[in-house]
This record gives C-alpha cells, structure tokens and sequence, in this order.
C-alpha cells in the first residue's frame, strides 16, 4: 500500500490544467510537465510545484504516478515510459488509438504491477453513478433502448475526429448500462470542415439481449447538447448534463394500455431523482489515487477502455 501519492500531470493544456487543479486540490500534485517551458512554469507557479521535464519525473522515486493529458497519439508511448520506470498512470481517454496499442499499455502495466486507468469521466458523475445504480437495482425494468447525443459548436480538432473526441464518454456509459459487448456496430461519420476530420457521427448498437443504443455526436452543431436517454419497459429516465443540477436527473413512470387497440400511453410527469452535488473530475481524481494507494482496481481501468476501443475501431472510421 502506498501512504501517499505523489503525482505529475503531463500536458498542461485544455483538459491537463484542469486535472492539475484537481490533483492539487487533493494534495497529490506534486510536478508539471508541458512541451512548453513557459506553459509549464506559468502552470507550476500557480499550484506551487516545479516544473520538471518527462526524464526527471522518471527518474524520480518520490512520484509514485502520472496523469496523461496529451494528444491521444501519445498516450502508448508515455504510459509505456511511464510503466517502464514503474509509474502508475492515468491517461486521459481514448486510452489509446487502436485496441492492439491498448492491448500492449494493459499487458505492460499487469508485468509492472501498476495501477493503469482511462478518463471516461462520466462513470464518476454523480448523476451517472445513480443512473447506473438505479438501472442494476431494476428501476427501469429491461432496458428496451438508449440514445446519447454529444453535441456543439466546436471545439474543432485535427489530430482527431469528433467521434474518437467525443463518443468514448457516451461509449462508456451505455456499455455499463447494458453490461454486454454489442453483437451489431452500425454507423459513420462526414467531414464538413476539415477534410478527412470527421465533424459528427452516427453509432448504431445491437445487444444480445435485444436492447439498441444510438449514440450522435457532432462539433458542428448549432447548440450544446449532452443528453442520455434510457428507455426501459418499467420506466424512462433523462440524464441532462445541460440542466440545472436538481434537473439532470429526471424519471418518467409512463404507461401504456395494451388493452386498447391501438395501445394507449397513460403519461406522467417528470419525478427529478435527488442526487448529492459532487464534481465529476474531483471524483474521478479521487478514484486513482485510492486505487494506486490501496491496489485496486479503477473502475475505468485499462480492460474498460478497451472495451470502448473495441466499439470505436469496429466502426472503421479513422481516429484522423
């Protein structure tokens, strides 16, 4: 058991300087690292750590672990370095931009015997954690289909389409709520803006169980939408991440009269399920550094994010 964790984030820029926040705040942080000196020293001065290169963190046996926050087609490389001299290491989803690069990061950090976890944030939202609590309870009875749309306007990307960008989240959560690996992939995306960079995307899933899921995400899209709606044949519910906080979370108890012909559905109002305020980042921090403390297993942990790979490459639609 390790008493405490001393943790470097790689790459301080859009998403890392979010998780500097988080680990520090957890008292965790202990370096910077960034590819631009003035990043790093502007990032390590306001949390109060050095700003160190990739070799030093390495090198140093005070820093048990590392957060990776850099473009996904570094993700194999640094988490290899980082397992290589004995790192626990988070990195942000994708974990890796194919399932046999994902495939050589789990099997290195098994050898090592380090912790190995993936972003999918999601999966620690308080919201989505109830979600999931209420769907293995029963609440929604068999899960007849769910749909999760991702939607924006920007932020445009070129070492990555908006599908490998934006539907590991939704990838990851309807994985967990139906709790199989589909039996049918379907889908495609289009580039309107940058050729080759796909800006949306269509996902069609088919579960042995006979539940589908669809999942659309865009970054060329008119409005901010991240909505999850799970239809079961009990119960509906909304999860609305574009809501209020006491809103995110709705149930619909409708019904439907299958003595009439044709059937009549018997509607009911919205019940907003009650959910403790937590920030799904904090959380998900949190998580790692109690798996690297007491050896145990993320909930995201590398076996998980291949998961979400595995239905990401089925789709043949190019990471960029």
């Amino acid at each position: 058991m390790v008493e405490d964790v001393k943790l470097a984030v790689i790459g301080c820029g859009y998403w890392g300087k979010n998780l500097a926040r988080n680990f520090a705040q957890l008292g965790a942080l202990s370096a910077i690292v960034d590819p631009n000196p003035e990043i790093a020293k502007i990032h390590a001065t306001a949390f109060k750590v050095p700003a160190m290169t990739m070799e030093e963190v390495l090198g140093d046996p005070s820093i048990k672990a590392i957060a990776i926050a850099a473009p996904a087609e570094l993700h194999k490389s640094l988490a290899l370095e980082g397992i290589a001299a004995g790192k626990h290491i988070y990195v942000e989803k994708p974990l890796a931009l194919s399932v046999t690069d994902g495939e050589i990061m789990r099997d290195a950090a098994k050898a090592a015997d380090v912790v190995l976890m993936v972003g999918h944030l999601l999966q620690y939202h308080p919201v989505f954690v109830t979600l999931l609590e209420m769907v293995k309870a029963g609440d929604l009875g068999k899960l007849r289909y769910a749909y999760s749309n991702r939607l924006s306007m920007g932020k445009f990307r070129v070492e990555e389409n908006a599908f490998w960008s934006l539907a590991p989240h939704d990838i990851s959560m309807i994985l967990s709520l139906f709790g199989e690996v589909p039996s049918e992939i379907r889908g495609g995306g289009l580039d309107f803006v940058t050729r080759g960079i796909a800006d949306e995307a269509r996902l069609d899933l088919v579960f042995p169980n006979k539940g589908r899921a669809h999942i659309f995400v865009s970054w060329l899209h008119p409005f901010k939408e991240q909505r999850l709606v799970v239809v079961g044949d009990k119960a509906m519910a909304v999860f609305d991440d574009t809501a209020e906080w006491e809103e995110k979370l709705l149930l619909y108890r409708h019904e439907i009269d299958k003595n009439q012909y044709p059937p009549e559905p018997i509607k009911s109002d919205a019940k907003a399920v009650f959910v403790p305020k937590g920030e799904p980042l904090k959380s998900e921090c949190q998580h790692f550094l109690d798996c690297v403390k007491n050896g145990t297993t993320p909930i995201t942990d590398a076996d998980e994010g291949l998961r979400v790979l595995r239905v990401l490459e089925s789709l043949n639609l190019p990471s960029a």
